[in-house]
C-alpha cells in the first residue's frame, strides 16, 4: 500500500508563508472572489488543478493539496502515459503541492468572479519533484547565482485565431473577418487594419491580461491569415517570465472563446503558412545590475557572443525541448521565419539566434527556435542552459550571418522527432544542468504520446494505401 506523502517542513518557511499573506491581500481586496483553482503546469504546459471554495483555501497554506505525483505526466491529449511505471503501475499515489507567491491573480472572464494560484509538488524535504517544469528553471538559475549573475527573460507567443468550424477535412480554417463576414486569406503582416478589425478581440485580451497580471507590452499582426503575435515584458526573475507565458496562452484562449473564435498555439496549423513560434529573450546582469551583453559597441560584448556559443553548442540536444510534438518539425522551412540552423546574426530574422538593435543597456538575444506549442518553462530552461554553458566555457560562436541563412540547413539538428527525443537521452550537459530523472519523465512521455499519435489513422493515410 503506498503510503501518504509526509507534510515537509518547509511548508512553514519563507515562500508559503509569503504566499498566505498574498493570499489574505488579495481576498481583502477581491471579497467578491468566491473560489479558487490550485493549478500546476504539466510536461506539455497544461494548466491541471483543483477548484476550492473560497473558505476551503486556507488549508493549502497549512497542510498542501493532495494530487497525484503522475499529474505532471499527461500526453498532449490529456492521457496518463505512466512514464517510467508512474500512474497505472505504482497505484498512482498522491503528492503534496503548495502555493507559490507572486502567481495569485483573479481569472478572467463570466461567471463568478474566481481567483488562481500556481502550486508546486514538493517531497518531505522540500525538493521540487522531477517531473515539475518550473523546478527545471529553478535548477538553472541556481547557476547563475553561483557566478553572480541574474538572467533577464521576456516571452513572445505566436498564434492563430481559427474559425470554430473546422473544413470538410476536419482541418482549421481562418476566421471570418470581424468587418466584412468574409473569409481571411491574405497574409497583411503588422498591419493596422488588421488590428482595428479584431479591435474587440485584442481589448478582451487586454482586460484579461491587466486582471491577471500578465504584463503583456505590444500586440501584432503576423505573416498569414489571422495569425497574431503577444509580446511580454522582461522579467528579472525569470520563472516568471515563463509563469506569464502560460498564463498568457490561457487568457488569449479565453478572450478568442468570448469573440466567437478559437486561438491555437498549434506550431503548424496550416502547411503553406508561417508556423507559430515561442520566442525567447535573454539578457544577463552582473551583481552591480550591468547588462554583461553590453560593452558600448552595436553587435555588444565577448559575453554575448559566448552565450551564443552556448546555445549553438547545445541546440542539438536541446531541440526536443524547443520542438515538442511530430507537428513542430513542420515549422522548420525556408523562408518561414523558422530557422533550419544554429547561425546568429545581428539584427537578422532568418538566423535563429539574433541579437535585436535597440537601446545598448538593453543589448540580448532572441532565441528563435522553440515553437509556440513548447513549454514555456522547459523552453526557458533549455535556452538558459546554453547561456551559462557558453558563459562558462567562452565557446566562440563564429562569425555572424549576413543576408539570408534560412536556406541552409544544419544536418546536426534533428528535424524529426525521434531523433531529437534520442539526442535528449545523450544530452549530458543538459542532464546535468536540467536533471537526469525530469529528462528521463519528459522523453518517455512525449515517446508514448508519439506513439499514440501514430496508432491514429488519417483520412490521408486511406486516400493513398487503400
Amino acid at each position: 500500500m503506498n503510503k501518504p506523502s509526509p507534510t515537509p517542513s518547509f511548508a512553514r518557511l519563507a515562500f508559503v508563508a509569503e504566499a498566505r499573506k498574498e493570499f489574505d491581500a488579495f481576498m481583502h481586496a477581491h471579497p467578491d472572489v468566491t473560489t479558487l483553482d490550485a493549478v500546476l503546469a504539466d510536461i506539455c504546459g497544461t494548466l491541471r488543478g483543483k477548484r476550492f471554495p473560497i473558505a476551503e483555501v486556507s488549508r493549502l497554506f497549512d497542510s498542501g493539496m493532495q494530487i497525484p505525483r503522475s499529474i505532471y505526466l499527461m500526453d498532449a491529449h490529456g492521457e496518463m502515459t505512466n512514464s517510467l511505471g508512474r500512474g497505472f503501475s505504482d497505484g498512482d499515489p498522491d503528492g503534496t503541492s503548495w502555493p507559490i507567491p507572486a502567481t495569485l491573480s483573479r481569472v478572467w472572464g463570466d461567471g463568478p468572479a474566481r481567483a488562481q494560484m500556481l502550486m508546486s509538488l514538493r517531497d518531505e524535504d522540500g525538493v521540487a519533484d522531477p517531473a515539475e517544469p518550473r523546478a527545471a528553471v529553478e535548477r538553472v538559475l541556481e547557476r547563475f547565482h553561483e557566478m553572480a549573475l541574474t538572467p533577464v527573460a521576456a516571452l513572445e507567443l505566436e498564434f492563430y485565431l481559427i474559425d470554430r468550424a473546422r473544413n470538410v477535412d476536419g482541418a482549421p480554417q481562418p476566421p471570418l473577418d470581424p468587418r466584412s463576414g468574409l473569409r481571411e486569406r491574405a497574409a497583411s503582416v503588422y498591419g493596422i487594419d488588421d488590428l482595428d478589425r479584431y479591435a474587440a478581440f485584442l481589448g478582451a485580451l487586454d482586460e484579461a491580461a491587466k486582471l491577471q497580471g500578465v504584463p503583456v507590452s505590444a500586440a501584432s499582426k503576423e505573416y498569414a491569415p489571422g495569425q497574431f503575435e503577444a509580446n511580454l515584458r522582461h522579467q528579472s526573475d525569470v520563472r516568471l517570465a515563463a509563469d506569464h507565458a502560460v498564463f498568457l496562452k490561457q487568457i488569449v484562449k479565453a478572450a478568442a472563446r468570448a469573440q466567437g473564435f478559437e486561438a491555437t498555439f498549434m506550431a503548424k496549423p496550416y502547411p503553406d503558412r508561417s508556423g507559430s513560434g515561442l520566442h525567447i529573450h535573454v539578457s544577463v546582469l552582473d551583481a552591480a545590475g550591468r547588462n554583461i551583453f553590453n560593452d558600448g559597441s552595436w553587435g555588444g560584448s565577448d559575453k554575448l557572443r559566448h552565450a551564443i556559443g552556448g546555445l549553438q553548442a547545445l541546440m542539438p540536444d536541446s531541440m526536443s525541448l524547443f520542438a515538442p510534438n511530430v507537428n513542430s518539425y513542420r515549422r522548420f522551412q525556408p523562408d518561414m521565419f523558422a530557422p533550419v540552423n544554429r547561425r546568429w546574426g545581428i539584427n537578422n530574422r532568418s538566423a535563429g539566434l539574433r541579437v535585436p538593435v535597440g537601446a545598448e543597456d538593453a543589448r540580448r538575444i532572441e532565441h528563435r527556435v522553440a515553437g509556440a506549442d513548447a513549454n514555456p518553462y522547459l523552453a526557458l530552461a533549455g535556452v538558459l542552459t546554453g547561456v551559462h554553458h557558453g558563459l562558462a566555457n567562452g565557446i566562440d560562436p563564429g562569425p555572424a550571418a549576413v543576408g539570408n541563412v534560412s536556406r541552409e540547413p544544419d544536418l546536426a539538428l534533428p528535424f524529426v522527432l525521434d531523433d531529437a527525443l534520442a539526442r535528449l537521452d545523450a544530452a549530458e550537459i543538459l542532464k546535468a544542468y536540467l536533471g537526469e530523472e525530469t529528462l528521463t519523465l519528459y522523453r518517455e512521455t512525449k515517446r508514448i504520446e508519439t506513439q499514440r499519435l501514430r496508432r491514429v489513422m488519417t483520412a490521408a493515410e486511406y486516400d493513398w494505401y487503400l
